[in-house]
């Protein structure tokens, strides 16, 4: 431990066996320094955490002595002694892991949001107003986030209707907590995003699933489950841009046609637009909020920066009307007063540099590249080519694979993991059934990786060699 750290942690264990009596003074800083042995730094350091912690008092041109009032206990952070040496934990073997897809935070500006955190800090810190802040967030990323929004994704928002939140995860938590109640029903996309279920269960709400196709969420069926379930429909969750898991986009006209749905039976859509920045081929589609017009249904946008940065990065935002607003303000207040105020304004200072900005041009020509190396090895394999089979994605981060031929996904899933390789098969994205894919996240590994990862996958799929026992001769 610091050197400072074992000498204040001495001079208490003398104070409390009596050696060093109440008001009697220390040595100077200097002395004592040359009598244990350390630079006079590391005292002055030691006595002025004893000072604070109220075991010496410091008298102006006297010097220091021991308190006469002496703390009740030892200091806080004093260790107990262990019995014995601590057994190492044994090692789990390296597994790699493709099962979503995250960014590679191995890219991510650290340095520079490390030292913008610095600096929003040391502001914080050094301001009049430390007191808690708003529960909607930084008023200054709140409104950074909605000139971001606006200019790149085609909304038209203020800073009063944006909410900060802790991730896309939060955000739909909060949304569960402050707009659903015991009885309301949810309808969502299946396969689809379960955490969000579980979100929306938690507030109480059931959720009803609807399936998705080559062309994203089916309205038609979703059209007959509103109507019997006669006005309780409460809201639409949906992922419009990339299907979550499948990556498939929204039809422009199943676009429409949800919008009718929702403005007839009065529910509000929930747009999870969770990766808009990676786009790679043609002109993206427009967020379903960007289309929206006052006489519609309400619309409620989720995002986050997590996808941008790093899963680490904990920040997420909900774009909505004035009247949900007011309610996911009253609830964050309830839950945790207020985000994470240092990270809000140094992310908001990356944003107004233009350095996620630029980050985010990077990082979309490196996925992409990644993209086409995982489809170029998936293509060139003819034991890959023949086991599975992707459409190529738009964007994302990830693909959707699935399994061809009578194998289980089970079984490539238990024979990857042996070989330190975990998939997750495609049933964890579904509320009942299975099916015969898994979602491979490609963005957070390099070519090389990739390349390695596909020399497993040929070996989960290659059939073992059959046994010549019993085997006929001539």
């Amino acid at each position: 431990m610091p050197r400072q750290t074992v000498l204040a942690r001495a001079l208490v264990a003398e104070i409390q066996r009596g050696r060093l009596a109440p008001g009697s003074f220390l040595p100077g800083s200097r002395t004592l320094a040359a009598q244990v042995g350390v630079n006079r730094k590391v005292v002055v350091a030691a006595v002025d955490e004893l000072v604070a912690q109220g075991w010496l008092e410091a008298l102006p041109a006297r010097g220091v002595r021991v308190a006469l009032h002496l703390p009740r206990f030892p200091v806080g952070d004093a260790e107990a002694r262990r019995s014995q040496a601590p057994r190492a934990a044994p090692r789990e073997p390296t597994l790699t892991r493709v099962s979503d897809g995250i960014p590679d935070a191995r890219i991510a500006p650290v340095d520079a949001l490390a030292r913008a955190q610095r600096r929003a800090f040391r502001a914080y810190v050094r301001s009049a107003r430390q007191g808690y802040g708003d529960p909607a967030g930084d008023p200054v990323l709140r409104e950074v986030l909605a000139g971001f929004v606006n200019q790149a994704r085609g909304l038209s928002c203020t800073s009063e209707e944006v909410v900060l939140t802790h991730g896309s995860q939060g955000a739909l938590s909060l949304l569960a907590l402050a707009l659903l109640k015991p009885g309301d029903v949810v309808a969502v996309e299946h396969p689809g995003y379960a955490p969000a279920w579980r979100a929306f269960e938690l507030a109480g709400a059931s959720v009803v699933h609807v399936d998705v196709d080559a062309h994203g969420l089916c309205t038609d069926a979703l059209e007959t489950a509103a109507r019997k379930l006669r006005g309780r429909l409460k809201a639409v969750y949906v992922t419009p841009h990339h299907q979550y898991p499948t990556t498939v986009a929204l039809a422009p006209e199943r676009r429409m046609h949800l919008r009718r749905i929702c403005e007839k039976h009065g529910a509000f859509v929930i747009e999870d637009d969770y990766d808009y920045e990676y786009h790679f081929d043609g002109t993206p589609l427009l967020p379903l909020a960007a289309t929206s017009s006052p006489d519609g249904p309400p619309f409620v946008y989720v995002a986050s920066l997590s996808k941008l940065l790093a899963p680490a990065v904990r920040l997420g935002y909900v774009i909505a009307g004035a009247p949900i607003v007011a309610r996911l303000r009253a609830t964050r207040e309830s839950l945790d007063r207020q985000g994470d105020v240092v990270l809000e304004r140094a992310i908001a200072e990356l944003i107004e540099d233009g350095e996620l900005q630029r980050h985010a041009r990077r990082a979309r020509q490196l996925y992409m590249q990644r993209r086409d190396h995982l489809l170029g090895l998936l293509a060139a394999s003819p034991t890959l080519s023949a086991s599975f089979a992707c459409e190529r994605p738009s964007g994302g981060l990830a693909l959707w694979v699935r399994r061809n031929g009578p194998a289980r996904i089970d079984d490539l899933v238990t024979r990857a993991r042996a070989r330190g390789l975990v998939l997750a098969p495609g049933s964890v994205h579904l509320a009942h059934g299975d099916v015969a894919a898994f979602r491979f996240g490609f963005a957070a590994h390099t070519p090389a990786e990739l390349s390695a990862i596909c020399g497993i996958l040929e070996q989960c799929s290659t059939p073992p060699p059959r046994s010549r026992r019993g085997a006929s001769t001539r």
